[in-house]
C-alpha cells in the first residue's frame, strides 16, 4: 500500500505540475497574440500528456488514478475497494498541493508574476461566474463538470477492460482528457479532478477557495455516475458476435 500511495502522490504531482504548469507558465507566454504561447490547445494537450505518461509510469503500481473522482468512480463501477478510497484521496490531494507549491515557487521567479500574480490567470484555478474564463454560471459549470467527468470514467473503464486492446488504455485516457479540456476550459478552466483543483486553489486566493466546493462535488458525482453507468451497460456480458 505504501508504494501504491507513493505512486498516486507522484502521479498526481506530475499531472498538476504538467497541466497547470503549462497554463501558468506557457499558455500566454509573451503576452496576447504572441506565437510562442501555447494557448488553450497546448494546455489541453499538456493535461492529456501528463495523464498518458503517468498512467504508463504508475498504472501497473497503483492503477494510475491521480484523481479522487476516478477513485470514487472505479469504486462505483466495482473496480476498486471502498477501504482504499480514503488513503488514495489523501495521497492524491497531497500530491496536487505539492505540485501547486512547486509551481508557485517557479512562477515567482518571474518579475512579472512576482509583481502581479493575477497575470497567471488566477494561477490556473477553476471557477464559475466571475472566475470562469467565459463568465459561465455556477449551474453551467456544475453540469459541465458532472457530464464530462462521467464520460471520463466511461472511457477509463472501457479502455481498461480485459476485452479492450492491451497496452493502449493510457492513450485513450490521455486523449479523452485532452478532449475534455478542449470542451471545458472556457467554462470552468477544466477540473474533472478535485485534487487538481485543490492543488492550485490554495495559492490562487480566496475567490478560488470559496468556489472549490463545486470542483469536489461535481466531479465526484460525475465519477459515480460514470462508474455506475459503465457497470450497468454490462461489460461482463458475452461477446456480441453479430450472428444474432
Amino acid at each position: 500500500m505504501i508504494k501504491r500511495l507513493a505512486a498516486e502522490f507522484i502521479g498526481t504531482f506530475w499531472l498538476v505540475l504538467g497541466g497547470c504548469g503549462s497554463a501558468v507558465l506557457a499558455a500566454n507566454f509573451g503576452g496576447d497574440g504572441n506565437p510562442l504561447g501555447i494557448a488553450f490547445l497546448g494546455v489541453s494537450f499538456a493535461f492529456g500528456l501528463t495523464v498518458l505518461t503517468g498512467a504508463y509510469a504508475f498504472g501497473h503500481i497503483s492503477g494510475g488514478h491521480f484523481n479522487p473522482a476516478v477513485s470514487f468512480g472505479l469504486w462505483a463501477g466495482g473496480r476498486f475497494p471502498a477501504r482504499d478510497l480514503a488513503p488514495y484521496v489523501i495521497a492524491q490531494v497531497l500530491g496536487g498541493l505539492f505540485a501547486g507549491f512547486i509551481l508557485w515557487q517557479i512562477a515567482s521567479g518571474s518579475p512579472a508574476f512576482a509583481s502581479d500574480p493575477s497575470s497567471a490567470g488566477n494561477f490556473a484555478s477553476n471557477g464559475f461566474g466571475d472566475l470562469s474564463p467565459g463568465g459561465y454560471s455556477a449551474a453551467a459549470a456544475f453540469l459541465c463538470e458532472v457530464v464530462l467527468t462521467a464520460m471520463f470514467l466511461v472511457v477509463i473503464m472501457g479502455a481498461t477492460h480485459s476485452r479492450a486492446p492491451a497496452g493502449f488504455a493510457p492513450i485513450a485516457i490521455g486523449l479523452a482528457l485532452t478532449l475534455i479540456h478542449l470542451i471545458s476550459i472556457p467554462v470552468t478552466n477544466t477540473s474533472v479532478n478535485p485534487a487538481r483543483s485543490t492543488g492550485v486553489a490554495l495559492f490562487a486566493g480566496s475567490g478560488a477557495i470559496s468556489q472549490l466546493w463545486l470542483f469536489w462535488v461535481a466531479p465526484i458525482l460525475g465519477g459515480l455516475i460514470g462508474g455506475m453507468l459503465y457497470k450497468w451497460i454490462g461489460p461482463e456480458r458475452p461477446e456480441i458476435t453479430g450472428h444474432g
